[in-house]
């Protein structure tokens, strides 16, 4: 388990509000574009962070999280396994306080960096499920 029902509920709703949706496009058949649906209608503020920077459910998006000019509470991120954990990494760099890996994106070295750099973490896990169980 990667990611404890406590820091769960303390990323969604203790952290802040601006989530960093890695890999979010205008492709409707993605997870991606659901989930921040869903983070969207719960509240959050999504930024949508793909090559493309497209401009996704009304907000701009930025070809990578360096290039977002304002903070970064959360980083969503919707990429394989292998690429997750640079993208961890940029995380830490921008001084966000917390990166989701979204279900079935593990990477073990990365989350142990993460939480070694001082920000909470969970993987293999989707906030669009965990985020209506709150009550």
């Amino acid at each position: 388990m990667y990611g404890d029902s406590a820091t769960v509920r303390k990323i969604l709703t203790e952290l802040g509000d601006t989530w960093a949706v890695v890999g979010l496009s205008t492709n409707e058949r993605r997870a991606a574009y659901g989930v921040a649906d869903v983070l969207k209608r719960y509240g959050k503020r999504i930024v949508p962070v793909h090559p493309k920077a497209e401009t996704v459910h009304g907000e701009k998006g930025y070809a990578s999280l360096a290039d977002i000019p304002f903070d970064v509470d959360v980083v969503d991120v919707f990429v394989n396994s292998d690429l997750a954990g640079p993208v961890a990494d940029e995380a830490v760099a921008i001084g966000a306080k917390a990166v989701w890996f979204q279900l079935g994106v593990i990477d073990e070295a990365a989350y142990e960096r993460t939480r070694a750099a001082g920000l909470d973490m969970v993987m293999d896990r989707c906030p669009a499920i965990e985020i209506p169980r709150l009550g």
